[in-house]
């Protein structure tokens, strides 16, 4: 059962959609996508920024571990409307950070129409393109991380 402040935001029915979406654009990478959403910084992360959060929940979710390093990572503090989108060293070799900001602005734009869950999986799309293009399916390909949205305090 996802957190209080969530239902603001997105529905039981959303957070659905959106592991869903992440779990049809995996049948075509063998890249990882995690979402994490958080209401908003607390008080001990005021003066950090949002890639600072993000580089710690990337470890926290365990996404540096996959087996080639195909990890992506879109981080969300709902309140600030920030995001950053991580991606892992076998990503980052073949595309750029600005190509991950773009994606983000994109959400941005949703956002602030308040069509948070289109926001989300817009950008899980643009995303699964990216990684498929770089890294399609390989035979035996398995889910090494969880499809649900990760949310947290």
């Amino acid at each position: 059962m996802p957190k209080n402040f969530i239902s603001k935001y997105l529905s039981e029915e959303n957070l659905k959609s959106i592991s869903a979406a992440i779990g049809e654009i995996e049948k075509k990478t063998s890249g990882e996508i995690v979402i994490t959403i958080k209401e908003k910084r607390s008080l001990f992360e005021k003066s950090k920024s949002v890639r600072e959060l993000a580089e710690k929940e990337f470890v926290s979710a365990k996404i540096s571990k996959t087996d080639e390093a195909t990890g992506i990572l879109i981080f969300i503090i709902f309140k600030a409307k920030e995001f950053c989108i991580l991606a892992d060293k076998g990503i980052n070799e073949k595309v750029k950070q600005s190509v991950w900001n773009e994606i983000a602005d994109d959400m941005k734009s949703s956002f602030k129409q308040e069509e948070y869950c289109k926001g989300i999986i817009n950008g899980i799309e643009q995303a699964g393109k990216i990684l498929s293009q770089h890294f399609p399916i390989r035979p035996g390909d398995i889910n090494e991380l969880p499809n649900e949205v990760r949310v947290s305090d």
